[in-house]
């Protein structure tokens, strides 16, 4: 995992005020994300917009375009299912900043999800974050990149639990990330089961079953 915060182009400002209601009217909120989106959102800015026009990088199909979104907390944090409202109503992937304010400093961390273009999902996405960093830090620029797939790919893919790969796509990062939290349950299944099993003999066999996913899973990483 990488913590840093970017320096945003100028040229990709857009400073639009995103209502809560809008979120409400195009997409479905159930009553406890509601409430969430209540108690823990202070304001929700569509901070910039990456595009081919705004930072001179060509879209693909994949990404015709990056959004950032600056989430101001009301309280310690907000909810990843908050941020899975607003991904499901915006189809461009997005970068988010969430701001709080902390032992009497402004705070923020950035956090986003593998999303590419068109493949929104009822389901809420894995979050990854960096840690929160002092607002003021100082900002680095934008990592280099010759497609906005690929600027994607190196904002969110130090954020995750795997290391990237000579030559990886951005669905490939996805698929492998799929396929970490897949065997993350199912490690976390397998560790209840050993705890509660009576017989030794299938406490052996579940072991055994256990260090085959393990080892799976750090071939993943």
């Amino acid at each position: 995992m990488t913590d840093v915060l970017y320096l945003w182009p100028a040229a990709s400002r857009f400073g639009a005020r995103v209502p809560k209601e809008k979120l409400y009217e195009n997409g479905p909120v159930t009553a406890s994300l509601r409430e969430k989106m209540v108690t823990d959102v202070q304001r929700i800015t569509w901070t910039h917009k990456l595009a081919e026009e705004t930072i001179n990088l060509p879209s693909t199909p994949a990404v015709p375009e990056i959004e950032v979104f600056q989430i101001d907390s009301k309280s310690d944090d907000v909810a990843d299912g908050v941020l899975a409202v607003i991904d499901k109503v915006i189809p461009n992937p997005i970068v988010f900043e969430i701001t709080r304010e902390a032992a009497g400093r402004r705070e923020v961390r950035m956090v986003a999800a593998h999303k590419l273009w068109g493949t929104g999902t009822s389901k809420t996405p894995a979050y990854y974050s960096t840690r929160w960093m002092p607002s003021d830090d100082e900002r680095v620029p934008l990592p280099t990149a010759i497609s906005l797939s690929a600027l994607y790919f190196a904002l969110i893919a130090p954020l995750t639990p795997i290391e990237t790969r000579a030559g990886e796509e951005m669905s490939d990062i996805g698929l492998r990330l799929e396929a970490v939290r897949r065997l993350q349950r199912e490690i976390a299944r397998l560790e209840r089961k050993i705890r509660s099993e009576p017989q030794l003999n299938r406490k052996i066999e579940l072991r055994r079953m256990l260090k085959l996913k393990q080892a799976e899973l750090e071939e993943q990483k």
